[in-house]
C-alpha cells in the first residue's frame, strides 16, 4: 500500500505511489477557504521554520501526506477536491509572506493553471530566478501528463510551487468523467534528471485499463524508435503504414510492468473503521488528555473547548512533524476538524479557529527566538506516538457520534447549512 523509507522522504525524485481519488463537484464555501488559508499558511510557516523549504517541497511532492494535509485542513477526506482546495489555500495563505519564506505558489485550476508561465516569469524577474526556464519546465511537465503518460486522464489542474533558490514541486490533476474518477501526478526538482525519463516523484489514480507511459526508463528504445521512424516516414508515411497494420492478439504485460503500490481512496464518503489506523488515533487523543493541562492551559482561552482543541492540535502537529510512513491513512486527519459535507463530521468552526490562534501564536513566537510554545507543539507529537502503543479509546462509530452530539457546542458546520440559510431567512419574512 505504501513504500516506507525510514530514513525520511529524501528519494522523492521517483514515483513513490499512486491512488484513486473519486470526483467530486462543487466548491469550498467561503467560511471554509479563508480558514484553509490561514492554517495551510501557517502549518507550511511551521515546518519551513523547523525543517526548512526544502523539506516542505519534499512533503508536497509526498502524495500521501499532500492528502492528510487537506483532510486535517476540513475537506472532504478522499476526493479529488483536495487537490484544487489545497492549492488554492496555499495560494492565498502563501501570498502574504512568500517574500519572507521565498515560497511562491502559481497555477491553479482552469485559465489559472494557463497562467503559470507568466506568473514564474514575473517572479523570477522580482526574485532573481531563471523565471523562463522554469516556465518552459511547467509546460514541459504538462506536456509529459497529457501526451507522454496516455492514462485516459484530461489535466485540468497545474499548480506550481517554487522556492527562491529554484527548487519546485509541481502537483496537477486530470479528469475520467467517464469512471467518475481523477489522477494526480506529483513531481519535484529534487534528483531530476530528465523530463522523459521516469521523472515523476508519485502518481496518484486508479489503474483502469491499459497506460502507455512513455516517461518509464523502459520505454527509452520505444521514444528513440519513435523518432526515428518520424524523421524516416514523415508523419503521412506513419499514417499509411498504420492503416496497413492488421489487430493483433493482445500481449500479456511481462511482469516487471507491474504497477507501483499505490492507495486507493475509496468512493464512500463516510469514514469507516477500516480507514483509519484507530491505535494511531488513540495515541493522539490520550496525548491530548495528558498534554493539554501541562503545556497548554495558559492558550486556550476559550471555554469548553480547551481539550477539544488541543486533539486537533495534536493531529496538526503531527502533519508537521510525522514521518511519511505516517500518512498512509489520511482518513485520520479528518478527525481534527471534519469535513465541509458533515462527513465524518461537521467542520468545528470553534475549535479551527482556536487551532489557528495557538498554531499562529507558537509560529511568530518561534520567529521571535522564543520556542517554547513551538516545542510544547512538537512534545505533544512525540507523546502521541508513544502513547499509540498502550492507549485505548473509543470505536470510530463512538468517536464519531460523539462529535455530532457535541457539534452545536463547537460551531459545527457544513455546505448543507450554507443551502439551508435562503430558506431559513425566507421562512421568517
Amino acid at each position: 500500500m505504501f513504500q516506507i523509507d525510514t530514513r525520511g522522504v529524501q528519494s522523492m525524485a521517483q514515483r513513490s505511489g499512486s491512488a484513486d481519488l473519486p470526483l467530486h463537484g462543487g466548491r469550498v464555501p467561503a467560511w471554509l477557504a479563508e480558514r484553509m488559508a490561514k492554517l495551510g499558511g501557517v502549518i507550511c510557516e511551521a515546518i519551513v521554520q523547523e525543517y526548512g523549504r526544502d523539506e516542505l517541497l519534499r512533503r508536497l511532492a509526498n502524495p500521501f501526506w499532500f492528502q492528510s494535509f487537506g483532510a486535517v485542513m476540513g475537506m472532504d477526506w478522499h476526493s479529488s477536491g483536495i487537490t484544487t482546495s489545497v492549492i488554492g489555500a496555499l495560494k492565498r495563505g502563501l501570498q502574504p509572506m512568500e517574500r519572507e519564506l521565498g515560497l511562491f505558489v502559481c497555477g491553479g485550476r482552469g485559465r489559472h493553471s494557463r497562467k503559470t508561465p507568466g506568473e514564474l516569469v514575473s517572479i523570477g524577474y522580482r526574485v532573481g530566478f531563471d523565471g523562463a526556464a522554469l516556465a518552459q519546465a511547467s509546460r514541459l511537465v504538462a506536456k509529459v501528463d497529457s501526451a507522454a503518460v496516455q492514462d485516459g486522464f484530461d489535466l485540468y489542474l497545474h499548480g506550481f510551487i517554487v522556492a527562491a533558490d529554484g527548487h519546485w514541486v509541481v502537483v496537477q490533476q486530470g479528469m475520467r468523467n467517464a469512471s467518475s474518477t481523477a489522477r494526480r501526478y506529483h513531481w519535484t526538482s529534487e534528483g531530476l534528471e530528465s523530463f522523459v525519463d521516469a521523472p515523476h516523484a508519485a502518481i496518484e489514480g486508479e489503474a483502469e485499463g491499459e497506460i502507455i507511459n512513455l516517461t518509464d526508463k523502459r520505454a527509452e528504445r520505444s521514444r528513440k524508435a519513435q523518432v526515428d521512424l518520424l524523421a524516416s516516414l514523415g508523419p503521412d508515411g506513419i499514417v499509411d503504414q498504420l492503416i496497413d497494420l492488421q489487430p493483433k492478439r493482445p500481449v500479456e504485460p511481462p511482469a516487471q510492468m507491474s504497477l507501483l503500490p499505490h492507495l486507493v481512496m475509496p468512493a464512500h464518503h463516510d469514514i469507516r473503521e477500516k480507514d483509519v489506523m484507530m491505535r494511531r488515533l488513540h495515541g493522539a487523543l490520550a496525548a491530548a488528555e495528558e498534554q493539554a493541562p501541562r503545556d497548554f492551559a495558559e492558550l486556550l482561552l476559550v471555554p469548553g473547548i480547551g481539550a477539544r482543541t488541543v486533539q486537533s492540535l495534536a493531529q496538526v502537529a503531527e502533519v508537521i512533524h510525522g514521518a511519511p510512513h505516517r500518512f498512509a491513512d489520511p482518513a485520520r486527519f479528518a478527525m481534527a476538524h471534519g469535513g465541509k459535507d458533515g462527513a465524518p463530521f461537521p467542520v468545528p468552526l470553534k475549535v479551527y479557529d482556536e487551532t489557528i490562534k495557538v498554531l499562529k501564536y507558537a509560529v511568530v513566537k518561534a520567529r521571535l527566538g522564543q520556542s517554547e510554545q513551538a516545542d510544547a507543539l512538537k512534545r505533544l507529537d512525540s507523546q502521541s506516538r508513544q502513547l499509540e502503543k498502550t492507549a485505548t479509546g473509543p470505536s470510530l462509530k463512538s468517536y464519531v457520534a460523539e462529535e455530532w452530539r457535541r457539534s452545536p457546542d463547537y460551531g459545527g458546520r457544513t455546505v448543507f447549512d450554507d443551502a439551508a440559510e435562503p430558506f431559513a431567512r425566507a421562512k421568517k419574512r
